[in-house]
C-alpha cells in the first residue's frame, strides 16, 4: 500500500463518526437536558404553584399526589390532572416567577 491510497473502510468510518458526533451534540444532548429539566419541574411541584396544562388550562395546585395533582381552576372548581399533563409552572408558591 502506498501512502496515496487510503483504506476504504476508513474513508467511510470517519464521515459516519463525524455525522454521529454532530447528531449527538445537536439532537441527543439537548433532548436529554430538556428531559431532566422537565423531570425536576414535576418533582418540585408544590401547593399554590400556578401552572398551565398542555391543554391550556391555567390553574393553581391544591394537592400533589404521586402521579396526579388536584388543581383549583376557580373558587369552586377543582380538577385532578396527570402530572405529565403539566406544561409549565408560571409562578411558584413563594411568589417567585418561574424561569
Amino acid at each position: 500500500m502506498t501512502p496515496e491510497t487510503a483504506n476504504p473502510l476508513m474513508q467511510l468510518a470517519i464521515p459516519y463518526a463525524l455525522i454521529f458526533m454532530i447528531f449527538y451534540f445537536l439532537v441527543f444532548r439537548p433532548r436529554k437536558r430538556e428531559q431532566n429539566q422537565r423531570k425536576q419541574l414535576l418533582l418540585n411541584l408544590k401547593k399554590n404553584d400556578e401552572i398551565v396544562t398542555l391543554s391550556g388550562i391555567h390553574a393553581t395546585v391544591s394537592i400533589v399526589k404521586d402521579k396526579t395533582v388536584i388543581v383549583r381552576i376557580d373558587d369552586n372548581a377543582r380538577m385532578e390532572v396527570d402530572k405529565e399533563a403539566i406544561a409549565t409552572v408560571t409562578k411558584h408558591a413563594d411568589g417567585q416567577p418561574a424561569k
